[in-house]
């Protein structure tokens, strides 16, 4: 069981380091989210197979954490309970994002050393792999990284402790999305996209390294936690998890919709610059030769589709704070509909505009105030609700809630537009703005549940 007694107030530098291997972590996944559609389209994937290859994300959720949660909460280490995944997660997690954006390069080189006709799928198969992989340690470090917070950081300070959390995911994901078109603008540089994954995992196995080596966590090696109290089974944490508080499931509730609303936008915003904004058709039905002369569009679209993420999360990353202060001045309920609301209103004009590359940017802007929000309240709402030593547990079943979300939107909003074809003679393209449209109306659902919240 948790020791939280006794636990000293974080200072700005502790918080900073405490922060700093998450800033590695979302530097990673925000790679992964811009670049994977260029890399498994050029590889054959279209709407659907890309829909389908984001599960990884999903189900690694729902079947990793919780499980990677509760292994937590019961390991024996002299580096402690959450250190041995936070950097094991991000070492295999790194390997990965080397292989990924290589993965038609490995296909080749094994057919050509073995002298083998291999299907023109491997490349894909090896990259759909390589994105499970990527995923799964996501997963394994995200999870004991939230649980963390009660572990070391005072209760007082859990919502800050959140918002410092938010700051890093905006900063890092600024810094991740923003390199590349930043050196094509000032340099005349275009870093090329296995570059940019071998930077990613540079910056999470470094960042992660230094915040397991400035954070000290207690070592667990004489703590008695199988002892203290009896091992439960899935089934009965979650049955304890719900019986935590009626308002538990609302909070449940309401993260179900938000992660169907953002991951409409996560999945699908570098396609949707991509096909929608520059109107690039869909590559996959051209041959190499006609698809090749839409290759400078789609870099020129990726890299724009870089600085809106770097734009949102630009703004994520300067109200990160102050959205914690807001919160403790006004309670987490009201902050958090407000910003909602205004993610509401970003993607409406997103796909209303969906041409206009301006007001597209404007609309990612906009966007950044609810992800703000979203990375930092409903884990400050549901962390007054935690038992001392479930934390990982309780981490881990309220990601199911986060992770579940995205089967529907690639699975379904992928089908729909896959599904939702247009034609331009022989060139085909998709209406990529309906996500933007299902996204709107499920984050407003979630703000109405937020307001049926009780404070």
């Amino acid at each position: 069981m948790a020791d939280n007694v006794g636990l000293k107030n974080f200072t700005t530098v502790n918080f900073l380091n405490f922060a700093l291997g998450f800033l590695g972590l979302q530097f990673a996944w925000q790679m992964r989210i811009i670049l994977s559609a260029p890399v498994t389209e050029n590889l054959g994937a279209d709407p659907f197979i890309y829909g389908l290859i984001w599960l990884a994300g999903p189900f690694t959720g729902m079947v990793v954490q919780p499980l990677i949660g509760a292994l937590s909460d019961n390991t024996k280490s002299r580096f402690g309970r959450r250190r041995p995944y936070l950097l094991g997660g991000a070492l295999i997690a790194s390997l990965a994002l080397w292989i990924f954006p290589n993965s038609g390069n490995i296909a080749n080189f094994f057919a050509k050393t073995f002298d083998i006709s291999l299907p023109a799928v491997t490349g894909l198969i090896i990259a759909a792999i390589m994105i499970w992989i990527i995923d799964a340690c996501i997963n394994i470090a995200q999870g004991p990284y939230r649980a963390l917070i009660p572990d070391v950081v005072p209760r007082e300070q859990h919502s800050l402790a959140n918002s410092y959390i938010s700051l890093a995911i905006g900063l890092g994901s600024v810094v991740a999305a923003a390199t590349a078109p930043v050196l094509k603008l000032v340099c005349g540089y275009q870093m090329s996209i296995p570059a940019q994954f071998i930077m990613a995992a540079l910056a999470f196995t470094l960042a992660m390294t230094w915040t397991c080596l400035t954070i000290h966590e207690k070592s667990t090696l004489n703590i008695e936690t199988s002892n203290s109290e009896p091992k439960t089974s899935f089934w009965t944490s979650m049955k304890e998890f719900f019986a935590l508080s009626p308002e538990v499931g609302k909070i449940c509730t309401m993260q179900f919709f938000t992660w169907i609303g953002m991951m409409c936008m996560m999945i699908f915003f570098t396609n949707f610059a991509i096909h929608t904004v520059y109107g690039v058709p869909d590559l996959t039905k051209l041959t190499s030769e006609a698809a090749q002369s839409f290759m400078q569009t789609q870099t020129t679209a990726t890299n724009y589709s870089s600085i809106c993420f770097a734009i949102f999360n630009l703004i994520c990353f300067i109200i990160a704070i102050p959205i914690g202060v807001l919160a403790g001045k006004f309670g987490n309920k009201k902050v958090h509909i407000i910003s909602l609301l205004s993610m509401v209103l970003a993607y409406l004009v997103m796909g209303i505009f969906k041409t206009s590359p301006l007001i597209v940017a404007a609309g990612m802007a906009l966007s950044g105030i609810g992800w703000a929000s979203v990375c930092a309240l409903p884990f400050a709402m549901l962390s007054r609700y935690i038992k001392p030593g479930t934390e990982g547990s309780v981490m881990g079943i309220f990601n199911i809630f986060i992770a579940g979300p995205q089967v529907f939107v690639c699975t379904l909003v992928a089908w729909i537009i896959n599904k939702s074809v247009i034609h331009n003679g022989e060139l085909l393209n998709y209406h990529y703005e309906y996500s933007f449209f299902i996204g709107a109306a499920c984050l407003l659902i979630a703000a109405i549940i937020t307001k049926l919240i009780k404070s």
